[in-house]
């Protein structure tokens, strides 16, 4: 292929992501429950898969899913919905309070410290300290408060509820044909290569997301049931919120942590030993996460570094919001793919080794890994 030629192909394909990108601005507002769908029918595109060698059609494959799942959401909905809701709306009222007892507690101890073994020393701290905790409380009900009241939000969240589920039944129903499609519109020079990446960021997504949902499950409903045990206060909607945080390794357990022993020190105080329990719980489920469902799970299949998600869920959540946050993982894993694939080929170029006769020895193609699977 000339130069010429290539030119044009990047030129193009350069200004279309251009446009992709732009578009994808622009709509984000109406595009989530969407995006949505294509999460859920990618997730369970797996499942439809089984029941087709099962015997089934795609067609009913997918109505079973559908029928399964809507199941699991309306009987999680009736059963804890009303609990949640409760507590949300509850906690939303009661943050000011909360982080006004927080600072008493936090600022006494202190001082009580500082005058048992710093005698005449003034920490000066209180002012600042309330100042701090007047603005966090604030902000924190603003956001509560807005996900109750603002129109658009509840506009979000209908949308999401009712589209949601067609886009993902159409969606998980015409998978194949999707796809097919889309492999048919490749240009033919590049379709093979494309095809490799494809497979590559498809292994690492469906590891990362099949994996990581599974231990937040089990992280969530862990935390939710312990939390509800030792007594703590919005035990459940903490534990919940750690679960579905936990989507991105450790970020779950940690918040969830920080808030429950805040919520802990303002219940308990000045009792440390359910403080204790509350920190043991966290430290026994991060424990289980490291060392046992992680490795059995995920592995080192997936490539995906902690860092790098948590980076690429800020820089997404921060241009598109909640939109740019579903995008996230998938856009880091693209992105890794094809540091690694570009990779691959510098080292085996003369570029790295210096020699071009001998270039192909100094490291394995990406053909080749691809085909011996070790990659």
């Amino acid at each position: 292929m000339s130069r010429d030629m290539v030119g044009r192909q990047v030129l193009f394909w350069g200004a279309a992501l251009v446009l992709f990108i732009l578009l994808i601005l622009m709509l984000q507002d109406v595009l989530l429950p969407f995006v949505l769908g294509m999460v859920l029918a990618y997730f369970l595109n797996p499942l439809a898969v089984w029941l087709e060698k099962m015997g089934l059609s795609r067609t009913w494959a997918t109505v079973v899913l559908a029928l399964m799942f809507s199941t699991i959401a309306t009987l999680f909905l009736l059963i804890l919905g009303p609990i949640l809701f409760h507590q949300i709306a509850d906690l939303a009222v009661k943050i000011p309070s909360y982080m006004q007892q927080l600072q008493t507690i936090l600022v006494t101890g202190a001082n009580d410290w500082v005058g048992k073994y710093l005698p005449g020393t003034n920490l000066g701290a209180e002012e600042a300290m309330h100042n701090l905790t007047k603005q966090a409380a604030g902000q924190l009900t603003n956001v509560i408060n807005s996900l109750w009241t603002s129109g658009k939000a509840l506009f979000g969240f209908v949308s999401a509820l009712l589209i949601t589920p067609v886009v993902t039944f159409f969606l998980l129903k015409d998978w194949n044909r999707l796809v097919g499609n889309i492999d048919g519109w490749l240009p033919r020079d590049h379709a093979p290569v494309i095809r490799l990446l494809a497979r590559r960021i498809n292994r690492s997504i469906h590891g990362f997301i099949h994996g990581q949902v599974t231990i937040s499950i089990f992280i969530g409903v862990f935390y939710a049931i312990a939390l509800t045990i030792v007594g703590l206060k919005y035990g459940l909607l903490i534990g919940i919120t750690a679960g579905l945080l936990n989507i991105i390794p450790f970020l779950g357990s940690l918040v969830g942590f920080l808030i429950s022993i805040a919520m802990a020190i303002v219940q308990y105080s000045p009792e440390w030993q359910p403080i204790l329990y509350v920190a043991a719980i966290f430290a026994f489920g991060q424990l289980i996460d490291t060392n046992v469902l992680t490795p059995k799970i995920i592995g080192d299949k997936v490539r995906l570094h902690p860092v790098w998600l948590i980076f690429a869920l800020i820089v997404s959540g921060y241009v598109a919001g909640l939109f740019g946050m579903l995008l996230a993982i998938p856009i880091a894993a693209a992105i890794g793919v094809l540091v690694r694939y570009f990779l691959e080929r510098y080292l085996a170029s003369a570029l790295y080794t210096g020699t071009s006769g001998n270039s192909g020895k100094a490291v394995k193609t990406a053909d080749a890994v691809e085909e011996t699977g070790k990659n």
